[in-house]
């Protein structure tokens, strides 16, 4: 795995998304509650913390995690709730190391099929469903990991130039585009609870 990804619209931050499998899964894990260019900012802020060119499955799981999570915490901080992050990394790696060796290309390596694929992908700690098909469109449409019906197990988020997730974020234009996407959904949620609140009373 050697691309060029543009998710953290840094240079260096995304030069270590695109050669590292691992640090591409702790982005994503990271990709909640904060913006996205922060949260795959994280690999690679993690790393330099640890005094690494990558991430180390086997070195994070073994690490304390009280002295992990400090690591985290540290300003300016890998996550809006860096505690919480640390604990879910170590949870990732341990998992990693326990079924895959630690080497986390190993999760979609000769996979056949994208439903094999997403099954793989929701079986790693922090990862629901929608998060693994964002994952697993971005594997597709970036990654060249494309297993037969990667598309529809993606869901929506595997159809082309759908700008709903991470998995169609290549510069700054459709950084805007899938920012724009999310807005949306989130206004859109938000009035059918507001209506919903209203219907009840």
């Amino acid at each position: 795995m050697d691309v060029t990804l543009h998710l953290a619209q840094d240079p260096d931050a995304d030069e270590l998304l695109g050669r590292s499998p691992l640090a591409a899964l702790v982005g994503m894990l990271l990709d909640q509650q904060v913006p996205m260019e922060w949260a795959f900012k994280g690999p690679r802020t993690i790393a330099d913390r640890l005094g690494a060119g990558d991430l180390d499955a086997h070195d994070i799981a073994a690490r304390d995690p009280e002295a992990f999570a400090a690591l985290l915490s540290e300003k300016p901080a890998v996550h809006r709730y860096p505690g919480s992050m640390a604990k879910r990394i170590q949870q990732l790696c341990q998992y990693l190391v326990e079924h895959y060796d630690g080497d986390a290309s190993a999760v979609w390596a000769g996979v056949a099929t994208g439903a094999e694929l997403l099954k793989r992908l929701e079986e790693l700690p922090g990862f629901g469903k929608q998060k693994a098909q964002i994952f697993l469109a971005l594997l597709g449409k970036q990654l060249g990991v494309t297993p037969k019906g990667w598309r529809a197990a993606a869901g929506a988020y595997g159809e082309p130039k759908s700008y709903r997730s991470v998995a169609d974020i290549t510069g700054p234009e459709s950084l805007a585009k899938v920012r724009a996407h999310k807005q949306e959904m989130k206004a859109a949620a938000k009035a059918a609870k507001a209506a919903k609140a209203a219907g009840g009373k």
